[in-house]
């Protein structure tokens, strides 16, 4: 219970709610983290390994991205204990079994994660009539499709050039993690005039210094294949990636992949964070020092939940990508601006600026 209390605060978690349904196999985490601003958005992640405390850290995450994005909602998360890999029906029975548990935690609203999509989600709402990023058939938008976490990132890189001086034109960039988010971020940057030097996946990392075909990495990783299949560039394994010299360094996996252990090797100017929680405190202090700036994960990678936002109120996918170009700027140099105007870290600066907006919006909330 002590690893419990260390992430308890004046901002949540307002609920915790553990998962079994034996018939199903379901094993599962939920944290409502935060309602103050409105009922908690947040995606539902699969994998094999997921925890307790990865649960309410990216909670936490939920609460600070969607305060920092003006959302009317708080922060949530869901963990189910599976592999995500599996035949289709046993996946659709353990979601399924997810969502009548969660039938009384209106609170809540899941949304697709790691390991989740968008079927996924219209099972969800066939069962409670409560989701986000649905397929279009059922009113959703499109996040996968669209690539709206990845379009956020490259609009994050573009507010971020008076304060690192890199432009998108001409950057090289490296990618960890080329699922959803990472494929997108690379395509928008690319179509910028960005050169993609460096890929990795679960498998390998593929490394070219004159530039990879990021069309042809997203037709390999769409046959399930790895990027390590590229016909072209050095291969090596997935961690080589972190030494890779390049312009911009996007974390697009899991948590934890920027650690004390190897945030040395790290060669770029300016880290966008596209995954949630990818870098840890002690890399976070390392980066800063070493005048590495670095866009934290609830202000850069902001784009899904804003278009979920803007789908959850019926929103169109035109609207969408403009709220999320809009929203995403807007708050990256805001953020920068106090960083350095306070002389402190980006992180620093966007959980104050974050919390103040929670703070404000626990103010017209019933105390009693």
């Amino acid at each position: 219970m002590a690893d419990l209390f260390h992430y308890i605060d004046d901002l949540g978690p307002a609920k915790i709610l553990h998962l079994h349904e034996g018939s199903s196999g379901l094993k599962g985490i939920v944290v409502v983290d935060n309602v103050a601003a409105g009922p908690a958005i947040g995606g539902v992640r699969m994998a094999p390994d997921v925890s307790l405390e990865e649960c309410l850290r990216l909670a936490r995450a939920m609460t600070l991205k969607n305060a920092a994005a003006g959302l009317p909602h708080g922060g949530g998360k869901s963990v189910i204990a599976a592999d995500p890999k599996l035949p289709p029906a046993d996946k659709e029975r353990i979601i399924r079994a997810f969502a009548q548990a969660i039938r009384n935690l209106v609170e809540y609203i899941p949304g697709p994660d790691m390991g989740t999509n968008e079927a996924c989600m219209a099972w969800v709402a066939d069962e409670i009539g409560r989701s986000v990023g649905l397929p279009p058939e059922l009113g959703g938008i499109p996040l996968d499709r669209i690539g709206a976490t990845g379009l956020g990132l490259a609009a994050a890189i573009e507010a971020a050039v008076p304060f690192s001086g890199i432009k998108a034109k001409g950057a090289r960039v490296a990618v960890q993690g080329f699922g959803s988010v990472g494929k997108h971020a690379a395509r928008f940057l690319v179509a910028k005039g960005a050169i993609l030097v460096a890929v990795a996946d679960t498998a390998g990392m593929v490394q070219a210094p004159e530039g990879l075909d990021v069309a042809a990495l997203i037709a390999l990783k769409d046959a399930g294949r790895s990027v390590r299949d590229h016909d072209a560039g050095r291969k090596g394994n997935a961690e080589e990636i972190v030494g890779t010299e390049c312009d911009i360094w996007i974390p697009a996996a899991r948590p934890d992949v920027l650690r004390a252990d190897n945030i040395d090797r790290l060669r770029t100017k300016l880290v966008v964070q596209g995954a949630n929680i990818p870098a840890t405190a002690e890399a976070e202090a390392a980066m800063h020092r070493r005048g590495i700036l670095s866009i934290p994960d609830f202000i850069a990678n902001a784009g899904g939940v804003i278009c979920a936002a803007v789908e959850y109120r019926g929103g169109s996918e035109g609207e969408a990508l403009r709220t999320i170009e809009d929203k995403v700027r807007t708050n990256t140099a805001e953020v920068l601006q106090l960083a350095a105007t306070g002389r402190t870290t980006p992180r620093a600066a966007a959980m104050e600026l974050a919390k103040r907006r929670v703070v404000a919006a626990s103010a017209y909330r019933r105390r009693f």
